[in-house]
C-alpha cells in the first residue's frame, strides 16, 4: 500500500515553501529572497538567497530556497544534484522542509546514492517537528520494514501524528488498515470515518473508497446518490478507478438511470488512465442512444 510522494516531488506547493523561512528570520531580510520568489523573479531570488548564505553559511531557509530553485529549474537550469546538495545543507542547519526533501532524495536515489538509513534519519528530523508528509512517509517505511514483517504499531503511530498534522494521505492509510484489519481490529465504521476525512481534504482515492462504502452501506449509512456524486468528483480529478466505477453504474443502471453514452465516456477515460476493464467491452457494440423526438408544433 506504499504511496510514494515522488510523482508530485517536483510540484511542491508554494505554501509548503513558505514554511522554510524560520519564524525568527527578520522579515525585511526574508522578503528580499522569498519576496522575489513569490513575484516570480527567480533570478533575483537566487542572487538574494546566495547573498544571505555568503553572509551566514548557516542560513537554512536561504539554502532551502536555493535547493527549490534548482529543483524547479526556476531562474537556473534544473539540476537535481545541486538541489539535493542545497537541501542537505539546509537540513543540517535545521530546516524542516529541507530535511523532508533530502530524506525523500536519499530514499529514492534522486541524483544521490540511495541510503534508507540516512533517509529515515532525515525524515525523522522533519517528523520531530510534526511535518505531515515526513510522518506519513515514515509510516509507509514502517509498513515496508526493509522486507520484514510490517511494524504496524510504529506505522499507526506515525499515521496518526501525520493525520493530526493535516495529512490526507495518512487518513487514507489509516482507512485502509481499518478496512483490511491489518495491525488493528477490522472496523468498517472506523475505516469509513478515516476515508471521509481524507475525502473531505480532496484525496481522490479516499473519495472512491468512501463512495463505495456509502453506496453499499458499509460502516456508514447507505446513500447511493451521494456516493455517485462523490465518484463523479473523483473521476473529474482523473482517478481511473472512479471513472471505471461510474462506467459500470451507468451501464448497469445502479444508483442512476442507464446511460450508455455516459458509460462509454467514463469507460474510455478510465482506459486512457491505464485501467482497461474487458467486462465493459460490450459497450463498444451498444447502439447509440436515439435522439430525442422534436416537440410537436
Amino acid at each position: 500500500m506504499i504511496r510514494r510522494f515522488i510523482a508530485p516531488f517536483v510540484a511542491l506547493s508554494l505554501s509548503t515553501l513558505a514554511l522554510a523561512a524560520p519564524a525568527d528570520t527578520p522579515t525585511a531580510t526574508r522578503d528580499l529572497a522569498f519576496g522575489a520568489y513569490q513575484r516570480g523573479d527567480y533570478k533575483a531570488a537566487l542572487v538574494e538567497a546566495k547573498k544571505r548564505v555568503d553572509a551566514n553559511p548557516k542560513d537554512a531557509a536561504a539554502q532551502t530556497l536555493i535547493g527549490r530553485l534548482y529543483l524547479e529549474g526556476a531562474g537556473v537550469a534544473r539540476d537535481m544534484k545541486q538541489a539535493m546538495d542545497w537541501f542537505r545543507r539546509g537540513a543540517d542547519n535545521g530546516d524542516t522542509e529541507a530535511a523532508y526533501l533530502y530524506g525523500v532524495g536519499l530514499l529514492e536515489g534522486i541524483d544521490i546514492a540511495k541510503d534508507r538509513a540516512r533517509a529515515r534519519a532525515y525524515l525523522e528530523k522533519a517528523g520531530v517537528r510534526e511535518h505531515a508528509a515526513a510522518l506519513h512517509l515514515l509510516g509507509e517505511i514502517a509498513l515496508e520494514n526493509d522486507g520484514k514483517d510490517p511494524d504496524f504499531a510504529k506505522a499507526l503511530s506515525f499515521f496518526k501524528r501525520a493525520s493530526a498534522a493535516g495529512s490526507a494521505d495518512a487518513d487514507y492509510a489509516l482507512g485502509i488498515l481499518y478496512k483490511t484489519g491489518k495491525g488493528v481490529e477490522k472496523d468498517e465504521r472506523q475505516a469509513a470515518d478515516w476515508f471521509k476525512r481524507a475525502s473531505d481534504l480532496g484525496l481522490a482515492p479516499a473519495m472512491v473508497e468512501y463512495a463505495i462504502m456509502q453506496f453499499n452501506g458499509m460502516g456508514v449509512e447507505r446513500d447511493r446518490a451521494a456516493a455517485v456524486d462523490l465518484l463523479r468528483k473523483a473521476a473529474q480529478k482523473g482517478n481511473a478507478v472512479a471513472q471505471n466505477r461510474l462506467a459500470h453504474l451507468y451501464a448497469e443502471g445502479l444508483g442512476v438511470e442507464v446511460d450508455v453514452a455516459q458509460a462509454k465516456q467514463w469507460r474510455d477515460k478510465a482506459k486512457q488512465g491505464g485501467l482497461n476493464d474487458p467486462s465493459l467491452d460490450f459497450l463498444s457494440n451498444a447502439p447509440a442512444p436515439k435522439p430525442a423526438a422534436a416537440p410537436a408544433k
